[in-house]
């Protein structure tokens, strides 16, 4: 009897494992994210500004700094908004995106992009650029909540 109550206790418990493990691998969710910023730049450029999170209902604001580096001429005001997704919590979106760019902005022109930082987090955005900017560069942007 002794060995019977510890066989179900431990499947129970092997059964417990494995529906926390399936749980915890399947909460990864998505946000979505506005995204607005300044660049600006002669050979080296630099990006400001600021955007919303909004994930699980909730807003969270976030910061946004970064440098690039190439051909970089002018500079142009920035609106994005689209999704985050492969995010547990806030914090993951945090961190650095990196990527290559190439356009032209008089007046006005249209911007999208997919980007990945180093916690996975994979934000996909698209917008409008405004202004008078050409670049085909290297370009890395911070993000951080406030």
């Amino acid at each position: 009897m002794v060995f019977k109550t510890g066989l179900r206790l431990k499947s129970f418990l092997i059964a417990l494992v494995a529906l926390v493990a399936t749980v915890t691998a399947a909460s990864a969710d998505v946000g979505t994210i506005r995204l607005s910023f300044l660049k600006a730049g002669w050979v080296i450029g630099g990006t400001v500004g600021s955007g919303t999170l909004t994930f699980r209902g909730r807003k969270y604001p976030v910061s946004i700094g970064g440098l690039s580096y190439g051909l970089t001429f002018g500079g142009s005001q920035t609106y994005l908004r689209g999704t985050v997704s492969n995010i547990y919590s806030p914090r993951d979106v945090e961190g650095v995106y990196g990527a290559g760019s190439a356009g032209a902005a008089i007046v006005r022109g249209p911007q999208a992009v997919v980007l990945t930082n180093q916690k996975g987090a994979v934000m996909s955005v698209a917008g409008t650029q405004t202004g008078l900017i050409l670049n085909l560069d290297l370009n890395g942007m911070a993000l951080t909540l406030r």
